[in-house]
């Protein structure tokens, strides 16, 4: 293969995308410079208006525009009641893909891990922000059942125990060790009709 560096580069960025290898970005590059005005051209002005215009939302964690604001925290049309609690945006987009759930949802950003993200590097606090200024009844907690989604969770359950909210957590059809984003839509409605109570401090 020719040695040309800005290749070689962009062959390093795109193998390190979930699911993809070198081989499988070498022949992602290849049909991108085989069509150079029909993907690369937008493809790059697309990704510099992602860049400037789309970041995290500080309070709730999903994604938002800088020109239109956070749709996840200033939904006008819809005011629920309950909150559904996920580690990152993969797993919101599953759970929305599904219609199981009618609700806000909260991104954490990650869950606690030794090795890893501590939990002030969460939006556990703005969760507990949430909860209060949006009269939330229910908070339903949606991590994986890994150990550190485990732990995760126990530790928001422990944050929001002294506030007047039902805190649930995803019940049957969650293998353990299973992540969120990996689940069908009829394993994610088992595991969200029968999720289990954790504590309800409105008793």
């Amino acid at each position: 293969m020719q040695n040309i560096s800005e290749i070689e580069e962009l062959i390093k960025l795109i193998s390190k995308l979930p699911g993809l290898g070198p081989k499988s970005a070498k022949r992602i590059v290849l049909k991108l410079i085989n069509n150079r005005d029909e993907l690369i051209k937008p493809m790059a002005n697309t990704l510099a208006q992602v860049y400037k215009n789309v970041v995290r939302c500080n309070l709730c964690g999903g994604l938002k525009s800088n020109s239109n604001g956070c749709l996840n925290c200033n939904n006008l049309k819809e005011k629920y009641n309950k909150i559904c609690v996920v580690e990152d945006i993969a797993d919101q987009w599953s759970i929305e893909n599904s219609n199981i759930f009618q609700g806000y949802f909260h991104i954490l950003g990650g869950t606690i891990s030794s090795v890893g993200q501590r939990k002030e590097d969460l939006l556990i606090n703005s969760l507990v922000e949430r909860v209060n200024r949006d009269k939330i009844e229910e908070v339903i907690l949606a991590t994986s059942a890994t150990v550190e989604g485990q732990t995760t969770a126990y530790y928001i359950q422990d944050s929001l125990k002294n506030l007047d909210v039902k805190i649930t957590k995803l019940a049957q059809g969650l293998p353990v060790g299973g992540e969120i984003e990996s689940l069908d839509d009829g394993t994610l409605f088992s595991a969200f009709k029968n999720r289990s109570n954790l504590i309800s401090n409105s008793d």
